[in-house]
């Protein structure tokens, strides 16, 4: 598979994913949804490694995960933190918000990258990046006059504050697996093996404590979408390693291609869940499509 093809389909899963949870959490509890979701994915690289222990020879290279020692395991499980924490801010904000808002959103992590890199490390950005930030920029401003129609005001609406917290966070993992990946070297399928299971360990407690009812909450459907949620993030994870390991391939590229699921998103938000105001907010959503496609490019 070429790694253009590999980076479209990543974007396609990751579009689905993003519906997989509107439809998981729409009008249902969070906390159970985030915990089943998870045990899903632990479960498909907990069988995996089973795979691996019962007939090594069978296990394709691309699956394989590596023997980590103690430190090994505290880099991982620090990763599970960042996500988790990422993921409680977003899935509770995707609740209350309609997704072909959220998705534009969640896709503006690359700029507030970038913001921190001049503020922290003093970087400077190129031409490209200051044209992609201010088309981002306006985008969003645009994005939020279109939101305003449907009673969605993103200076005083609490769950767009916690979806951009949740995207920053989001934003800090991509940093940290950078480092996993690049500096400490780490292969893919052993960052996601771990990364997973410990996902799932560490929201049983919360699970145990929504079971128990130690705090006041909404009640849990079971919904086939949460196994969705688990698959397709799953393969949009897989394909995007997969594209990252060809010779001949670009990450600004890949990363920039990435950008589609967004569109993927939108269009399921009209088409499935019925949102409203499409044509007022398209223009922003291409906006901040072409705004992080600059941004990663330059």
């Amino acid at each position: 598979m070429s790694w253009v093809l590999a980076s479209l389909l990543s974007a396609l899963f990751l579009g689905v994913y993003q519906l997989c949870t509107k439809h998981a959490v729409h009008g249902n509890a969070v906390l159970p949804v985030l915990f089943w979701s998870n045990v899903c994915s632990a479960a498909v690289w907990l069988a995996l490694l089973a795979l691996a222990a019962a007939a090594p020879a069978a296990m394709p290279a691309t699956l394989r995960v590596a023997d980590l020692g103690w430190a090994g395991h505290l880099h991982l499980l620090a990763k599970s933190a960042i996500v988790g924490g990422s993921w409680v801010c977003s899935y509770f904000a995707v609740k209350h918000l309609p997704v072909s808002l959220a998705a534009p959103i969640r896709a503006t992590g690359p700029l507030w990258t970038l913001l921190g890199a001049v503020i922290v490390l003093g970087e400077r950005p190129s031409s490209l990046e200051f044209i992609g930030m201010g088309i981002t920029l306006a985008s969003f401003i645009g994005l939020s006059a279109a939101g305003a129609k449907e009673g969605v005001h993103f200076h005083r609406n609490r769950w767009v504050w916690w979806l951009i917290a949740g995207t920053l966070l989001g934003t800090v993992s991509g940093l940290y697996d950078k480092h996993l990946l690049g500096t400490l070297g780490y292969d893919a399928a052993t960052v996601q093996c771990w990364f997973s299971i410990y996902l799932a360990v560490l929201f049983l407690p919360i699970a145990v404590g929504w079971w128990r009812r130690w705090w006041p909450r909404n009640e849990f459907h079971w919904r086939w979408s949460i196994v969705g949620v688990s698959f397709a993030l799953l393969a949009a994870d897989f394909l995007y390693f997969d594209a990252l390991r060809e010779p001949e391939a670009l990450v600004s590229l890949v990363s920039s291609l990435r950008r589609g699921s967004t569109l993927v998103a939108f269009a399921g938000g009209l088409w499935l869940f019925g949102e409203k105001n499409g044509r007022q907010k398209l223009p922003a959503v291409l906006g901040i499509v072409a705004g992080m496609v600059l941004t990663i490019l330059g």
